[in-house]
């Protein structure tokens, strides 16, 4: 599966990425639990919805995707993303910026 190396990654591309309430409550919930399989339990969201939505993190260089048996896993790639863009993933994932006082990042949808 392609995903950008490091230095490949582009501001304005993951910025874009970011943008959408969806993309934005996976990235937070990987950066609390860690992996993710494809259809994490509570997500209410169509299958084939939330595939496009892992295929624009994995492009923006967000996340990695490792395969075990037929299962997919999602990683966020914070070495990455911290090392390109300083600060960024923290000021996106600060608790100022939390859906709400309870941390539960689906209420966005």
């Amino acid at each position: 599966m392609e995903q950008p190396d490091h230095a490949d990654l582009d501001l304005a591309v993951v910025l874009h990425a970011l943008g959408d309430p969806v993309r934005l409550a996976l990235v937070r919930r990987m950066a609390e639990d860690g992996e993710s399989a494809c259809s994490p339990d509570g997500v209410d969201v169509p299958r084939s919805t939330l595939s496009n939505h892992w295929r624009i993190l994995r492009e923006a260089g967000i996340t990695q995707t490792r395969r075990v048996g037929k299962a997919r896993l999602m990683a966020l790639r914070r070495a990455d993303l911290d090392a390109r863009f300083p600060g960024l993933l923290a000021a996106v994932l600060a608790d100022g910026c939390a859906p709400n006082s309870a941390k539960d990042p689906w209420t966005l949808l």
